[in-house]
């Protein structure tokens, strides 16, 4: 699982920082997340394959999330793009989109496929045999959802050494791979724990951006690998956090220790601050494994 930060700050763009967008990479898969102004020129910088963007996640309908959108879809038509474009977000999404499109006269030579998004409790939005994706409602001035991804456990591992043991012939591979157990000729049963090994621990991230300190998230994302959640303020300006329906870096570090995550990685910064350290301090008064996004990087977890 990867994760590049095409932009975390709060509101506006500047000379330094982009509004939010970010990919994640997991099981062969694409997903761009959020889409602020920008988010196509940090795309190439980050040298992601823009054909290989199927899947886009729109939080919520404030600018500095969805308003590079418009421009992503038009470079996809220049480029000559075929294949279909998804894209999940809240209702209102799809007649912002196109109503863009009709007066510039610039339609797609590709279909847009939306997923108007409207409801208060967790839907799923994408499933395949590798991965599923859920909406997180959220509370912020406008309808917000942040996105859980989940790995769905792979294949169990061949114990190859007990396999040939047992001369088991290569046509029931996968079906011990899938769990079953083996019924030699002699009529024993050789249980699927003694063929195989346990596949690696599936992997979750959970995407929380905008919202105010709403613990009520806590149910769904718990145990989860990782955590990126916004920290727009500091805790000494938590009356703005509450009054713009925001949350200080200490109050997302309380989401991710009551959740018991894995690991938590702070954004959606506010500018008015003279960099973004203090966030990482704040939050590590509350959570031990705390991480800063910052436009450009980028994380791996194995």
């Amino acid at each position: 699982m990867k994760l590049t930060i095409l932009g975390c700050y709060a509101a506006t763009p500047t000379k330094y920082t982009n509004p939010t967008a970010q990919i994640l990479e997991i099981r062969n898969h694409i997903f761009l997340i959020d889409c602020g102004e920008g988010t196509q020129v940090q795309l190439r910088r980050s040298k992601v394959k823009f054909a290989r963007i199927k899947h886009i996640f729109i939080s919520h309908l404030h600018g500095d999330h969805f308003y590079g959108l418009i421009g992503l879809i038009s470079t996809f038509m220049l480029l000559g793009r075929s294949a279909d474009l998804h894209i999940y977000g809240p209702k209102g999404l799809k007649e912002l989109t196109l109503l863009q499109l009709k007066l510039t006269k610039s339609w797609t030579s590709y279909q847009l496929c939306f997923h108007e998004l409207e409801s208060d409790a967790p839907e799923v939005l994408f499933e395949d045999e590798k991965v599923t994706v859920t909406t997180i409602p959220l509370n912020h001035r406008v309808y917000a959802n942040g996105f859980l991804f989940k790995e769905k456990e792979k294949e169990r591992k061949l114990n190859i050494n007990a396999v040939l043991n047992y001369e088991i012939e290569k046509c029931y591979y996968q079906n011990i791979k899938k769990g079953k157990d083996i019924t030699l000729d002699s009529g024993e049963v050789i249980p699927n724990s003694t063929l195989t090994f346990d596949p690696p621990k599936p992997k979750s991230y959970a995407f929380c951006s905008d919202t105010v300190y709403f613990p009520k998230i806590v149910s769904q994302i718990k145990n989860v690998t990782v955590l990126y959640h916004e920290a727009t303020f500091l805790d000494k300006h938590e009356n703005l956090a509450e009054k713009t329906k925001h949350t200080t870096a200490k109050q997302a570090a309380m989401i991710a220790k009551e959740a018991d995550a894995g690991q938590l990685i702070l954004g959606h910064f506010s500018t008015r601050y003279d960099g973004i350290d203090v966030f990482k301090e704040e939050a590590e008064t509350v959570f031990e494994n705390v991480v800063l996004a910052d436009d450009g990087k980028i994380f791996e977890f194995e």
